[in-house]
């Protein structure tokens, strides 16, 4: 397995980034284009987090899939113009055009899949909607599933700074006009046509997000959109995304015997 830590100038962003592939050099002989993985963080983390915290770079080896790890910055994978921080743009678009000009991918719909964690687990949702004619698949772990509360939000010294209105004006703009956007993950889902696979999992101790999760798998279903979406113990925490990550990537269809399988049904 190789694990490269890659920097390039980012047109979408204005500046040099940095992110981690995941490669199984080994097999690059016998897989001519790899399925792949963009795999986003949470808030407070970067491009390393996935690797120094899960066992990622062994499943990628043992699964033949290259995973790509961008940072996020807390700015929630969301595009903001007016400040040049268009991660949207970034994730959906530029890093799949960058990595797959530089690395041995397809580039298959059907061999592209984007997930991550919380903050990231909302970027996935978003962008893979967004951005469906790329991916073929979505994994949101403990998803940020947020935008109520988001909307509702005030500058409260009491709350912590990224809880605070002003902190998510600077990300998402004016929040009268989330509602309806392309960073509601609702409206989304109503104005797509063609629905990547969906895979979510929450903790059933993650008690800022487990409900807003079972919410969104309700809604999913009224919606008549298949998806898969499990829970288990454990909180907000890197043993329940170890965990789940696993099961995630055993949902994807990478293995030869998982040809075939339906990967929309509602568990």
């Amino acid at each position: 397995m190789a694990h490269i830590v890659c920097n390039f100038f980012s047109q979408s962003l204005n500046r040099n980034v940095d992110i981690t592939v995941l490669i199984p050099s080994d097999k690059t002989e016998k897989i001519q284009k790899f399925k792949t993985l963009y795999l986003l963080h949470g808030i407070f983390g970067n491009h390393s987090d996935w690797s120094l915290s899960t066992r990622i770079e062994r499943w990628a080896q043992d699964k033949n899939l290259v995973v790509v790890m961008p940072s996020g910055e807390n700015r929630f994978y969301v595009d903001h113009k007016e400040s040049g921080n268009n991660f949207g743009q970034f994730v959906g678009k530029e890093l799949v055009d960058f990595t797959r000009r530089t690395f041995p991918l397809s580039t298959k719909r059907d061999d592209t899949f984007i997930g991550g964690l919380s903050m990231g687990g909302y970027g996935a949702l978003v962008n893979g909607l967004k951005y469906n004619e790329t991916f073929g698949a979505i994994i949101a772990l403990s998803s940020a599933l947020i935008l109520d509360l988001i909307i509702r939000s005030t500058d409260s010294p009491s709350l912590p700074l990224h809880r605070r209105k002003s902190f998510y004006e600077s990300i998402f703009g004016d929040l009268s006009k989330l509602k309806g956007s392309d960073k509601d993950y609702k409206a989304l889902i109503e104005t797509t046509k063609n629905i990547p696979s969906i895979y979510m999992a929450c903790g059933q101790d993650d008690h800022l997000l487990y409900k807003a999760n079972v919410h969104f798998h309700e809604y999913l279903i009224k919606q008549n959109i298949h998806h898969t979406f499990e829970t288990g113990p454990g909180g907000h925490d890197w043993d329940f995304w170890d965990t789940f990550i696993l099961k995630a990537l055993n949902w994807l269809p990478l293995e030869e015997e998982t040809k075939g399988r339906s990967s929309g049904n509602i568990e």
